[in-house]
């Protein structure tokens, strides 16, 4: 069966049913619609609900799900697909009376069903019980040994009204309760996400942290689920069918994860889905077995030119995480010791680019060091604030987004003010290609520059940077002290590839998450110099239009080569001319890298500084000037101008009173 549609709080299940011409699926509808057989039905049935004794009969105490049935003719294809797209529970019926039919659900209806995709659960019906005898093992064993996305296959008889309720409680069951996505039928196993999603709640449970659920754990857990608690025989008896079957399963302490899952298991192999599902709807899952949208998204709102950072407190948890999963104490997390962390969330968020290759790893074991780990977390929080929340909660995390990100002061502010409190900072590298840039990125993450890049064509780089900041100056007894702090920041590099820029800068916005920009070229290359000023003054002139001014520097790498005279001179000339700091030499093969990436922090923390001034900018800002100036003069010429008159009118009105 197909993952049906999330229909948690839907108030309708739609079923289309389909099949050859004179199976039966008229008289199917109409029989449970009416609760009678009629000879003769429409020839198409519009969607209508279902009567309340379908309900009733199973469920008195559930709320009522309305069915809307929709019966469609083979013959008119295009309606078929448009019908069975749209619903969420297909019917495929056959007639009992007739082997053709039977031959048709293999032959053509279910590969033409897997053939569109359609991503909801098929309950194949067989019609015309009344008129033979047939073996049902020999009709549906092949069905769903070859069809795994079929949910159920039942017989039926409109005429008798036999089984007719049946088959709609089965389709509305396997919509609101549905196999596919908790059980793998071929393979006869709980499905990867299924499994994260349970080991999750089970970590939730465990409250002591010792591996197993307790009695009291438990009866916690079955109240939560289901409003009751367990007897003591209950739990016995729980714990004995899984030690009988699963050893493993329990200890001292109680059942553990793997019992807790087995357990889950058996429930679900046994028909138990709709105790699975509510367990599951309890800890707040939909049908794709993730987190509900509305637990794990918050509208996020903030100028353009701010970000999101995590706070102390989840910086705090999850360095607590990273130290529990740290099984060996190496200070490093293994690649196993990784995915273990995420094994509660529906995937690795990091498995893929841009997060798979941007943090320093350990050469020998390929392991996250904690530096790593954070800088990690920080760029996915900088980039999709709802991702990060959504897999803080998969791991455990139970504040709100309050407590987990505060959002950083608008850089203009910073700018007005000359300081900058933020800990994350993002800065852009552009340059042409071959200038060094992406040498540069590599080497940030301990990386070598002939070690593979990644596929993505957007690259980023994480890394911790520490600085050491002034806090005063003490004289005692002849001896000056200094004292000092260490601080840690995060630097996010960004390149940009030189053919991106053009699309990068149609953004009015595209500067704004920008804490500063380093220009790359080869000093060995006076071409690449000129192409990395193009760059320089094309950033430099769209943060003038646009307000959002970046700190730039410029990274004079291969200073291993040969450097190109007329370069270094250019560089230093237009580096003075629009009011930054001179080129830093680097060379990423000697690894002399000058300290360049504390110098970028540096400039980033300064974000009133280091601004280039293009000579379209300067005139500009000349030209404010004279015109502040002249107002100034001419509000004093006014003032002056009314001071005069009032006291002239003062003069002559003491004048005249004293003739």
């Amino acid at each position: 069966m197909a993952t049906a549609a999330n229909l948690t709080g839907k108030s309708a299940v739609r079923v289309a049913v389909i099949g050859d011409p004179g199976t039966g699926k008229s008289s199917l509808v109409f029989a449970l619609a009416t609760g009678q057989f009629s000879e003769e039905v429409p020839t198409v049935m519009p969607p209508r609900p279902p009567p309340r004794r379908l309900f009733l009969r199973w469920r008195p105490h559930h709320h009522r799900r309305h069915l809307l049935q929709v019966r469609i003719p083979p013959e008119q294809k295009e309606r078929l697909v448009a019908e069975c797209k749209a619903a969420d529970v297909v019917v495929l019926t056959y007639a009992c009376d007739r082997p053709d039919t039977v031959e048709r659900l293999v032959s053509f209806w279910l590969p033409e069903l897997r053939q569109l995709k359609l991503n909801v659960p098929v309950i194949v019906a067989g019609c015309k019980l009344d008129l033979t005898q047939i073996n049902v093992d020999q009709v549906t064993e092949p069905i769903i040994r070859l069809f795994h996305d079929v949910d159920t296959c039942i017989e039926c008889s409109a005429l008798r009204l036999f089984q007719v309720p049946e088959v709609f409680y089965y389709a509305h069951k396997a919509v609101l309760h549905p196999t596919a996505p908790l059980f793998d039928q071929e393979a006869q196993c709980l499905k990867p996400r299924c499994i994260r999603a349970l080991k999750r709640i089970f970590f939730l449970c465990d409250h002591d942290r010792d591996g197993a659920l307790n009695d009291m754990e438990l009866n916690d857990f079955q109240f939560k689920c289901f409003g009751a608690p367990l007897q003591p025989d209950g739990i016995s008896a729980t714990r004995r069918v899984v030690q009988q079957r699963m050893p493993e399963g329990v200890n001292e302490a109680g059942l553990t994860l793997i019992g807790f899952l087995y357990l889950n298991a058996l429930f679900i192999e046994n028909g138990g889905l709709e105790t699975a599902w509510r367990v599951l709807r309890k800890f707040g899952y939909d049908n794709e077995v993730k987190l509900r949208d509305d637990l794990i998204s918050v509208p996020i709102i903030r100028a353009p030119d701010q970000t999101m950072e995590l706070t102390v407190k989840a910086v705090n948890f999850l360095t607590g995480l990273f130290n529990i999963f740290d099984i060996d104490n190496d200070g490093v997390l293994l690649p196993a010791e990784l995915e273990d962390l995420f094994s509660t969330a529906p995937e690795n968020p990091w498995s893929s680019d841009p997060y798979k290759n941007c943090a320093e790893t350990n050469v020998v074991s390929c392991g996250l060091s904690l530096n790593g780990f954070l800088s990690k977390w920080a760029l996915m929080t900088f980039l999709d604030p709802s991702k990060s929340l959504a897999n803080l909660v998969y791991v455990g995390y139970l504040g709100d987004f309050a407590s987990a990100f505060t959002t950083t002061r608008k850089r203009r502010d910073d700018r007005k003010r000359k300081q900058t409190h933020r800990n994350v900072f993002h800065c852009y590298v552009f340059g042409p290609r071959g200038s060094g840039k992406s040498a540069l990125l590599q080497s940030f993450i301990g990386r070598q520059p002939s070690d593979p890049l990644p596929s993505s064509s957007e690259l980023f780089a994480t890394n911790t940077v520490e600085l050491t900041d002034l806090l005063g100056v003490f004289l005692i007894q002849c001896f000056i002290f200094f004292l000092l702090k260490e601080t840690r920041k995060i630097l996010i590099l960004h390149e940009i590839p030189e053919d991106d820029v053009r699309s990068l800068l149609t953004n009015q916005e595209s500067l704004a998450t920008c804490d500063v920009a380093v220009f790359v070229y080869d000093s060995s290359d006076e071409v690449s110099w000129q192409r990395t000023r193009d760059l320089l003054i094309k950033v430099a002139t769209h943060g003038e239009s646009t307000g959002y001014k970046v700190p730039c520097l410029i990274v004079a790498a291969k200073d291993d080569l040969d450097q190109s005279p007329h370069a270094l001179q250019e560089s230093t000339r237009v580096s003075q001319d629009i009011g930054i700091e001179t080129p830093i030499p680097v060379s990423v093969e000697s690894r002399d890298l000058n300290n360049v990436f504390r110098r970028i922090v540096h400039a980033a923390q300064q974000p009133h500084l280091s601004i280039p001034e293009t000579e379209a900018g300067r005139t500009s800002r000349q030209y404010r000037q004279l015109l502040s100036r002249s107002l100034m003069v001419a509000s004093a010429g006014a003032a002056i101008a009314v001071v005069g008159v009032t006291a002239y009118r003062i003069y002559a009105a003491r004048t005249n009173t004293s003739s």
